[in-house]
């Protein structure tokens, strides 16, 4: 079995990568375990550089709020605002907080100095503005979709007023309220003003959709592209709040999969820009339903990777990143009958496999699935291997 891993791996480098898919995707997912340690977006960091350098990535996407993401992308286009105030503002999930996340942002940044707009390197957040313990209120969103509407067509076009999003809105913290996540009672979004601004959402996404012709020649079209994340994103908040105001047993399952849809719908639009990069959790990008434990509810789910995949067929690909240990977090050398612990057993830090080959020569003889000491790294399921389309190995995590 070991000969087997050995004959199936290789360097991490763009060039093999490439090598192990049918050609170049237009969404390459990369990965992780888990969060919160710098290796795997270090190695992340080293892969699209070399993707940009050599195949013609110009994209690269993190599991982060998709509206903030908005802030690090004219940082790097354009210089807007300080690199600091971007690492405050421009991330969700605390992400903001990794060193290999500002690195990133610094290369891009200084990549795109003096260089055309065709030429430049994009960087967006494909996940929707929601955290664990709820969602953002979709006032951004409806606004500023209206604001490029208003400012492009007859005012008796529009579905409302700015005044009556305003005012069907209300304060923001009614629609924040963290409490909402474990008491549906005091969601508003199922009241009669959520309702209506699901109508006005939906009418504003349709007046876009039929100025399309009109807007895609106006002189920029990132303009149009924002607009169009925008409405996606009032439409998606919006509806997620319908189901945080839901008291039936589908409410979580519901939910995630709502923020999966969210994605994918995100990676699509990127990719229909330029090849993209996109890098998240393993269980957000994996084609085999994904699972989850809340508490004492498991919940399962068709990710954003797998929605994609759906969609784009043989044009998505997808890495699955495992790691050796993290020492730091209870998670020592993997036991060697594991995926992992035949991993561990090569010499190299880090390699990516060719993971349907690996499946093919294992067969029936699948390793034994580890078992991590801490909840926040979820170990690779062997069963998983076929359906990857490389596997990256990452030796040793150290504390960040």
């Amino acid at each position: 079995m070991a000969t087997d891993i050995q004959n199936t791996a290789h360097a991490v480098d763009a060039s093999s990568v490439i090598k192990l898919l049918p050609g170049r995707p237009r969404v390459l997912g990369l990965g992780e375990p888990t969060h919160g340690v710098e290796a795997p977006l270090e190695l992340r960091n080293d892969l699209f550089r070399q993707l940009v350098e050599q195949h013609g990535y110009r994209t690269v996407t993190i599991e982060s709020d998709c509206l903030m993401g908005l802030v690090v992308d004219d940082y790097v286009t354009s210089g807007t605002g300080s690199l600091d105030e971007v690492m405050e503002r421009g991330f969700s999930h605390e992400f903001g907080g990794a060193a290999a996340n500002r690195e990133l942002v610094r290369w891009m940044r200084a990549y795109n100095d003096g260089r055309p707009a065709p030429e430049q390197v994009r960087f967006a957040g494909f996940d929707g503005p929601l955290e664990i313990t709820g969602a953002a209120s979709p006032r951004q969103a409806l606004t500023a979709l209206h604001h490029y509407l208003a400012a492009r067509t007859e005012p008796d076009l529009l579905p409302c007023t700015a005044d009556t999003l305003d005012r069907l809105l209300g304060t923001d913290d009614r629609w924040s309220d963290p409490a909402v996540m474990r008491d549906p009672s005091r969601s508003v979004g199922q009241s009669a003003e959520a309702k209506e601004l699901r109508l006005l959402a939906d009418d504003m996404v349709a007046l876009l959709d039929t100025l399309t012709p009109q807007l895609i020649t106006a002189p920029s079209r990132d303009d149009l592209d924002r607009a169009r994340l925008y409405g996606r994103t009032a439409v998606g908040l919006l509806r997620y709040h319908f189901w945080m105001a839901d008291t039936s047993a589908g409410r979580m399952t519901r939910l995630i999969g709502l923020r999966g849809q969210m994605m994918a719908d995100n990676l699509l639009a990127l990719a229909g820009r330029s090849p993209v990069l996109a890098h998240a959790h393993n269980a957000h990008l994996q084609r085999e339903k994904s699972t989850i434990r809340m508490g004492d509810l498991p919940l399962a789910w068709w990710s954003a990777g797998a929605l994609v995949s759906a969609r784009l067929a043989e044009e998505y690909a997808f890495l699955a990143m495992a790691l050796g240990t993290m020492r730091h977090q209870g998670v020592d050398a993997p036991p060697p009958d594991t995926l992992e612990g035949l991993l561990y057993a090569l010499p190299e830090d880090r390699y990516v496999v060719d993971a349907p080959r690996l499946a093919a020569a294992l067969g029936d003889a699948l390793p034994a699935s580890r078992v991590s000491p801490w909840f926040g790294y979820a170990p690779l399921d062997p069963a998983h291997l076929a359906q990857s389309d490389g596997l990256v190995f990452v030796r040793d995590a150290p504390r960040s």
